[in-house]
């Protein structure tokens, strides 16, 4: 059906100045982006994934096809560029904090996914193929890299984030690295140029750019953010920055620029909260737009007549598609048996690491302008990059598909988490709004499907009451409209609902029970209150309501938090709502991609280690104890100013509340210079005794 529409396309472009090929700049923009829309659309009409359309439409167009665009400079441009922000927005994506955690098996699958058909691969082109031993090296090279081309399905899918997906991501800056360190080594010893001073060189240029990409970004990524307070376009410019210096640095250093902008993705992870506006615009941009470009730029290389062109084609072009489904799936499920990933998990692995696409091309054309391969072997790579363009994402959509599934299944939300941002007053009353409504999308779990809500309370004036009334009332519309453009960055849907109470509280503990509330999230100043905790609207609040309710003094932008340090009193893993509030606390901590140092009072450690290991998302965790309130307030003062303090505290007479509460908190925000969250557990607050033993 898609085809069909090309003779057309081919006439329109006849009949303008430019005939064909086109050169218009304008028509080429416009053709391409009606390829980016129509493309996907049609294939997923027959379940398949919609950049193979792209990929495909790009052959059928391209100089190799109906000829009706030239893959010119600006193709080849837009194409690079693409491929460097796909591996940018991969590293951003990935859960660094797992990462760390796990990085073992990065090590491991990237080691064994280039390893194995490097070593298979030299040995086929000396034996069968009777090349030289440099040539078997490049010939083997070339698909023992590999390109993310099916990312863009395992990020609409929600998988980035699964232990082996994460594992495979980060094994593909392991082996493309060693496939392009080949590259230089058997191109410098075709030169003459290899020798202890081409090792000395390339060590240090690559340990100068690794270590400063790693050390400099980050630091000056959270000065950036904290010092361009408001949300706009300068945050997306900046990250743009950061991702192509990267990437030049990279290429200066001796290495392919993907390289560069997957690190600048990884230097940047903690500072781009996955649910923020900041992440919808990067990721909006490279989808429809970068990203796209890439897939039809590799499109244009085929050349589907070169398998007409003669046997030597045919037969190289048959032993690499042969050799990179052999030697990876080999490397998948070699890693999968020793980490007791699930099938599914192992062909997710194998669909990402088989694509081809930008390193295989860099090495290839290399080796041919160097004399190494010969043309028969380029127009075989681009055979392979077609067959494996359509195979990888087929793969991973499959098995990404049923990989959800299965992690659906064992989900243990019994019931949707719905968040109340209570504001009790405008915006001048409300501290940190916009914080607030960031620590919301932090703690918010998609797959509820769950818009957040936002209550305010109006108070009426005695005197002149319509008047006032009104006036305060369309203060709160203004702010409101804020918080709704604000939200709309982030593609996360908002509710909005205005009270008018004499009591603020009340109107907000009404609206929560109205609407189904799981979860309130309240601001606060941070400033101590005579005789009260918090102050008296927020104390109110906390004794109105059983729903779980954080309370946030927010000082600092949420996306430069290092760590998460939580507070656990004495007894408070019998409160009712204790196992809820932990979810809360790793749904945070996966949110900002930070790990959690809990100190446990008066408790061992691996009681509450037990715990986290039950909670979903798994974030990292440690656990140490405090013998009494001295030393948890010991602990505390270690927190510095890109942590987050969270006292998981309890409301007054439950299960965990101990008078220490009264007054910690506004200790805490005095004495802290970082943000600080105190969470109470929903429910009465009442002890239960089965939830205590299942924790033993």
């Amino acid at each position: 059906m898609l085809l069909l529409s090309l003779p057309t396309l081919s006439s329109l472009a006849a009949s303008t100045p430019g005939a064909v090929p086109v050169r218009d700049p304008i028509l080429i923009f416009g053709l391409a982006m009606l390829v980016f829309l129509t493309a996907p659309l049609v294939l997923q009409r027959y379940r398949l994934p919609g950049i193979v359309g792209i990929i495909v439409v790009g052959a059928a167009i391209g100089p190799n096809g109906a000829g009706l665009l030239e893959r010119d400079e600006t193709i080849v441009l837009l194409g690079e560029v693409g491929i460097v922000y796909l591996m940018f927005v991969a590293g951003l994506e990935i859960n660094l904090s797992q990462f760390i955690a796990y990085k073992d098996r990065s090590v491991v699958f990237g080691l064994l996914s280039f390893v194995v058909p490097q070593a298979v691969g030299t040995l086929v082109g000396v034996a069968a193929l009777d090349l030289s031993l440099g040539a078997a090296s490049l010939f083997a090279a070339i698909f023992s890299s590999h390109t993310l081309l099916a990312y863009p399905i395992v990020s609409r899918l929600g998988i980035a984030r699964v232990e082996s997906v994460t594992a495979t991501i980060g094994g593909t800056i392991v082996t493309d690295t060693l496939a392009l360190l080949v590259l230089a080594v058997v191109v410098a010893a075709e030169r003459g140029a290899i020798g202890p001073l081409f090792w000395l060189e390339l060590t240090g240029k690559l340990a100068l750019f690794f270590a400063g990409v790693w050390l400099l970004v980050p630091r000056l990524g959270r000065w950036f953010f904290r010092t361009v307070e408001q949300e706009s376009y300068f945050e997306f410019l900046f990250v743009m920055v950061v991702l192509f210096a990267a990437a030049s640095s990279a290429a200066a250093a001796g290495v392919e620029g993907i390289i560069g902008a997957f690190l600048a993705g990884l230097a940047l992870n903690r500072l781009v909260p996955e649910s923020g506006p900041l992440m919808n615009r990067i990721e909006f941009v490279g989808n429809a737009l970068f990203i796209p470009f890439f897939l039809l730029s590799v499109g244009m290389l085929v050349d589907v007549r070169v398998l007409t062109a003669g046997l030597e084609t045919v037969t190289i072009a048959v032993a690499f598609l042969a050799l990179v489904t052999t030697t990876k799936y080999a490397a998948a499920w070699l890693t999968a048996e020793r980490y007791g990933y699930t099938h599914d998990e192992t062909m997710v692995m194998f669909g990402l690491s088989v694509g081809q696409a930008a390193a295989a091309l860099a090495i290839v054309l290399i080796g041919f302008e160097t004399g190494l391969l010969d043309e028969a072997m380029v127009n075989a790579v681009v055979v392979m990059i077609l067959v494996v363009s359509v195979f990888s994402p087929a793969v991973v959509d499959r098995y990404g598909r049923a990989l959800v599934s299965d992690r659906a299944e064992y989900d243990p939300a019994t019931a949707p988490q719905r968040l109340m941002l209570a504001f009790p007053g405008p915006s001048d009353r409300t501290p940190n709004r916009q914080r607030l409504v960031d620590l919301a999308v932090a703690v918010r779990e998609p797959e509820a499907a769950q818009p957040l809500y936002a209550a305010t309370v109006a108070r009426p004036d005695p005197g002149e009451p319509a008047r006032r009334t009104e006036a305060e009332i369309a203060e709160i519309e203004a702010s409101f409209a804020e918080t709704e453009a604000y939200t709309a960055g982030a593609e996360v849907p908002i509710e909005l609902e205005t009270r008018i109470d004499d009591d603020v509280a009340d109107g907000i503990s009404r609206a929560a029970v109205e609407n189904r509330i799981t979860t309130l999230l309240v601001g606060w100043d941070g400033s101590p209150s005579p005789r009260r905790t918090f102050g008296t609207v927020i104390d109110r609040l906390l004794g109105r309501t059983s729903q779980q309710v954080l309370v946030a003094r927010l000082s600092q932008p949420l996306n430069t938090t290092d760590e998460i340090v939580a507070v656990l009193p004495p007894g408070i893993d019998r409160n009712e709502g204790f196992y809820g509030t932990v979810r809360t606390l790793a749904h945070l901590a996966d949110g900002i991609d930070a790990s959690i140092r809990a100190v446990a009072v008066g408790r061992t450690a691996d009681r509450y280690e037990r715990l986290f290991e039950l909670v979903d998302p798994d974030v990292p965790v440690t656990v140490d104890g405090a013998d009494g309130w001295p030393g948890a307030r010991d602990r505390l003062r270690t927190v510095g100013e890109t942590d987050l303090a969270v006292l998981v505290s309890a409301r007054r007479g439950a299960t965990g509340w101990h008078s220490e509460l009264e007054t910690l908190p506004a200790d805490l925000a005095q004495t802290i210079d970082g943000n600080v969250v105190v969470m109470y557990p929903s429910g009465d607050g009442r002890g239960d005794d089965r939830q205590f033993l299942r924790f033993d």
